[in-house]
């Protein structure tokens, strides 16, 4: 498998939806617009999109599977499996907000190989394949060095159906707000990924996540030299519904700060 071809290749299917997803954004009135629940909402957009991602990534490999947030394709184990969303960010789109994220990911045999995020607003393009480094926009990027919390900008999101633990997630935020820099939510967890493989963030940390959301973003951030776990230090980011992730040299210290309030309670 020629990775870097295929990386390439996946690009121009997402800034070719890219496109469509802006042109048809002057388009939405309310009567588009689905309440998947209380702060979830799709749109024809997010549907087209998606059917046009995977109608396209079949002709790449036809035997891959698909885990993709709209539903359009499903997947039964296949060596290869693509990790979709159509539209990161949908609220933000909606109201007119940067930024909002086409976001691809491809796992072989359970392991993420290529991962692409097109972010419409500024038109960057954060990409990296197997044993490449990451990305923007045809330049390399690298996390950040900083290793010390007061000098640290930290990404987050907020749990838009999880509020089991909401008292817990404001008691880590109050922490990190009179600790660091500041807090940064955004509304795209594909991108927050990426501005810490840029080094924009530091760190990122997100409760109620999907796979479709994170995937493509931890790829390229482990290749920029991130780290990644689920709130108590384990591998179960991709479908457990939360992420730690930070630059190499920050992670130690903000892995501590959000296990000690998110993490399992002993």
């Amino acid at each position: 498998m020629d990775y870097k071809k295929l990386c390439f290749q996946v690009q121009d299917i997402a800034r070719e939806v890219g496109a469509f997803i802006r042109e048809e954004q002057k388009k939405i009135t309310a009567k588009n617009i689905e309440v998947k629940s209380v702060a979830s909402l799709v749109t024809y957009v997010d549907k087209t999109a998606e059917e046009r991602i995977v109608t396209a990534l079949k002709k790449l490999i036809p035997e891959s599977g698909f885990v993709a947030e709209e539903g359009t394709a499903d997947s039964n184990q296949e060596k290869f499996t693509w990790f979709i969303d159509p539209l990161d960010g949908t609220t933000n789109y909606l109201f007119g907000i940067a930024p909002h994220s086409v976001s691809i990911a491809l796992a072989q045999n359970g392991k993420m190989v290529l991962g692409v995020v097109y972010e419409l607003g500024a038109d960057e393009m954060y990409y990296a394949w197997k044993e490449s480094p990451a990305y923007c926009n045809g330049e390399e990027i690298k996390t950040a060095n900083r290793s010390k919390s007061e000098e640290t900008l930290i990404g987050t999101g907020f749990p838009y159906y999880d509020f089991d633990r909401v008292n817990d997630y404001i008691d880590a935020m109050r922490y990190l707000m009179k600790n660091t820099l500041g807090l940064r939510r955004f509304g795209s967890a594909a991108v927050d990924l990426c501005y810490v493989a840029s080094g924009r963030f530091d760190a990122f940390y997100e409760h109620a996540l999907h796979a479709w959301d994170v995937a493509a973003g931890v790829f390229i951030l482990q290749q920029a030299g991130g780290k990644i776990t689920d709130f108590n230090g384990g591998e179960n980011w991709l479908f457990g519904g939360e992420l730690v992730s930070a630059s190499g040299a920050y992670f130690d210290e903000f892995y501590s700060i959000i296990h000690c309030y998110l993490g399992e309670k002993q």
